[in-house]
Formats: C-alpha cells, sequence, structure tokens
C-alpha cells in the first residue's frame, strides 16, 4: 500500500461518506498540507465522547501533516442550529456562548495536539459584516433549496413554524469555509446539508469547493440512542477516571465494536478484526477487550496512572480482586438524623428514586463493601465509609458527612 493509499485509509476509517474522495485525492498529491476544518457551537459547557468522534478525526489529519482548524461558532451559536430538531432552537446568550468556548478550547486539547491547532471564532468575520452584507449572503440561496432540509421540510408539512433566522444558519456555517478557505470541512451526517452549502459557497467566491467528510452520530450508553447530555446517556471528558471506566465496562458487547472504530487511536483496523475473531473463537473474552478500550479512553483524558488506578479499582469491586480504597472516594451529606439505606443509594447517584432502591434491595442486588444488604432499614450516620454497589457494575465507593 502506498504512503497515499495510506493516509486515505486513516481519513476514511470510521467516516460514512466522504464527498469528492477523488479530489481529496489530488489535493493530497499536491504535498502541501491541507486546511481541514470543523465547527462546534458552544451550546453546553462540557464535551463528551460523542463530541470527540469529530476530534479524533481531526487528530488523524494533524498526525498526518495537516493544518486542523478548530472553529468556535461563538456568532452561529447565538443562531442555533435547529438539526435533528422538530422545533427552533432557543438562541443562546453573548455570554453562555463565550462561557461555553472557553470550557470548550481547554478541553479540546485532551485530543488535539496543542500547537498544531489553529483556533479561531466565526465572530472573527460575522462581527464585522454590515446588515448589507448579510443580505447579500442571504441572497444566494432560495428559500425552496432551504426547504430540501430534510428537517425543515418535516416542520414545513406539520405546519410547525420555521423562523427566518434558521435560514441563515446553513448559510452562516458555509460562509465560515470560505473565511477559513477550508480543503477538507468535517461534521457529523446530520451536518450534510451544511457542509454541502460551504462547498456552493466557496465556488461563488472562486474557490475550489471542500471536499466534505460525515461522521457517524455515536450512540450512547444504551446502544440505541445518538450520545446526549439531555439523554443521560453520556460519558464526559471531563469525568473523573473511575467513571470513564465504570460506564465503558457497562455497554453492550456489540456497541463496543463501534467505540472501537470511532474512538481508539491504539488499535488498527485490522487488529479490530483480529480481536472479533478472538471473541468468536473464544480464545479472547470480551471483557477484556472492553478493559482495553476504557483504559485508553481513561488514560487520554486523564493519564496512565489515573487510568491503571480505575482500572484497579473496577477489578476490586467487580470481580474482588484487589483494594476498593484504589477508588476515588465522593462526600455524601446526610442529616443528623441519618439515613435509611435507600435515601442513600439515591442521594449517591446509584438509583433514580427511592422506590427504585427499594426494588433492588428486594432483589438482593444492593451490596455494601461486597456484602449483600440484608437490612433495607439500617440507618447511616455521617462518618460511615464504604463501597455501595447496585447490581454488578454500577457502584461508589462513599463518605458521609454532616448537612
Amino acid at each position: 500500500m502506498s504512503e497515499l493509499e495510506r493516509a486515505l485509509a486513516t481519513m476514511a476509517r470510521g467516516a460514512d461518506e466522504i464527498i469528492k474522495r477523488e479530489d481529496l485525492a489530488e489535493r493530497l498529491k499536491q504535498g502541501r498540507p491541507l486546511r481541514i476544518k470543523a465547527g462546534f457551537d458552544p451550546t453546553a459547557p462540557d464535551l463528551h465522547l460523542g463530541h470527540t468522534v469529530l476530534l479524533n478525526k481531526m487528530r488523524q489529519f494533524q498526525d498526518l501533516g495537516h493544518q486542523v482548524i478548530f472553529l468556535i461558532g461563538d456568532f452561529t451559536g447565538m443562531i442555533g442550529d435547529p438539526t435533528g430538531k422538530n422545533v427552533t432552537r432557543k438562541p443562546l446568550s453573548r455570554d453562555d456562548v463565550l462561557a461555553n468556548a472557553e470550557t470548550y478550547a481547554e478541553q479540546v486539547y485532551k485530543v488535539l495536539d496543542r500547537e498544531k491547532t489553529e483556533l479561531r471564532f466565526n465572530s472573527e468575520w460575522f462581527g464585522k459584516m454590515s446588515a448589507a452584507d448579510m443580505i447579500r449572503l442571504a441572497a444566494q440561496h432560495t428559500v425552496a433549496r432551504m426547504l430540501e432540509r430534510d428537517d425543515f421540510t418535516k416542520r414545513y408539512a406539520a405546519q410547525q413554524p420555521i423562523a427566518i433566522h434558521e435560514f441563515l444558519y446553513p448559510l452562516v456555517q458555509g460562509y465560515d469555509s470560505v473565511a477559513l478557505k477550508a480543503d477538507v470541512e468535517l461534521g457529523g451526517t446530520d451536518q450534510k446539508f451544511n457542509l454541502l452549502m460551504g462547498r456552493a459557497l466557496q465556488e461563488h467566491h472562486g474557490q475550489p469547493p471542500q471536499i466534505v467528510l460525515t461522521m457517524p452520530l455515536l450512540e450512547g450508553l444504551d446502544g440505541v440512542n445518538k450520545m446526549s447530555k439531555s439523554l443521560g446517556n453520556y460519558i464526559g471528558i471531563s469525568e473523573p477516571a473511575i467513571d470513564i471506566v465504570t460506564k465503558t465496562m457497562k455497554i453492550g458487547d456489540e456497541l463496543m465494536w463501534r467505540w472501537f472504530e470511532l474512538l481508539s487511536f491504539d488499535v488498527s483496523l485490522d487488529e479490530l478484526a483480529r480481536m472479533r475473531q478472538d471473541i468468536a473463537s473464544g480464545a479472547l473474552n470480551p471483557r477484556d477487550a472492553k478493559l482495553r478500550l476504557a483504559r485508553e479512553l481513561a488514560t487520554r483524558f486523564h493519564d496512565a496512572a489515573a487510568a491503571e488506578q480505575a482500572i484497579a479499582g473496577w477489578h476490586a469491586v467487580v470481580r474482588g480482586e484487589g483494594d476498593t480504597s484504589l477508588l476515588p472516594q465522593s462526600d455524601v451529606a446526610v442529616p443528623a438524623e441519618g439515613m435509611r439505606l435507600a435515601a442513600l443509594l439515591t442521594a449517591a447517584g446509584l438509583t433514580a428514586s427511592n422506590s427504585e432502591a427499594n426494588r433492588k434491595l428486594k432483589e438482593r442486588a444492593v451490596r455494601i463493601d461486597a456484602d449483600v444488604a440484608e437490612d433495607a432499614q439500617r440507618v447511616f450516620h455521617a462518618g460511615f465509609e464504604g463501597v455501595l454497589q447496585v447490581g454488578k457494575r454500577n457502584f461508589v465507593r462513599v463518605r458521609l458527612v454532616p448537612a
């Protein structure tokens, strides 16, 4: 395989679609660093593994010697992209956008090489645009063309409101590619319409249209829905290493392969195929493969020492091997009169409600320091320390403190 073919294979790993792949090959042959753009609207302060699918692809481009541009949509974030929504998204205030953008700018360097990343804000050019400039931009597309976008089509057919400013979003995102002279733009599959808008606007401005590379949307912990904070099926990249490990170990075996393909740097596609064969033949336990992924993710977002401590803590609780004191400790406030076990499990985040906790107690699915909880009426007071566990893989080491 030639160097060009290897580069293309790396760029294509996990990708859903590469629009004008032949143009990508031609630009690579020119031997110059390509300008790789991906935009992120700072709609929430923290990033999760779903966001890193694009960041990982950007890092692969960096490692191949290309110029990566991490674009923070501080201007577009105030419009609100309705992609994937059937209602108008509430625009963010300027203060919200700036606060979220500040945390984004630091978190991305857990994946990207800080020294090789060009960090930009699209208010750099939109902040200078006059109303006349924005009208000229809006004149470059028709309402009919905008209504070809799937979510707009559905909302129009259902007689749901579409605000005029929402039509501006694809144009504004597309113009970002003009301003940055992008060779390649990365985005999720739900961004395809906006990414193609960038190609059209670049052509209008006399630039070579960018190659579009779309990445699939990562399924969350439930294995069904897109990873999302609102659904609670996510792993935040700033979460403690033990949480990254324990949550990763809970995913289904089939979802594990998807995560390996989209999130791993350490496991090549060839090795991934061999792992599949080894599991199918019984030579490899799926648990061990999953632990490898959990270790890689915890190391990336923390460090090797924190990852190993988290793995050891997981073994101590789930397999009864090792010292549970390796687990990080969480403080839980309790009133002077103490707290019954069901309420404590809920306060510790192990159950969603006291009724669920009581159900788990009746099922004998609750353990305290590895022993099955026999007394559901037990009251816990400040000063107690131990490991609470619900089910096989849902646990936390707690210290009770006065409320």
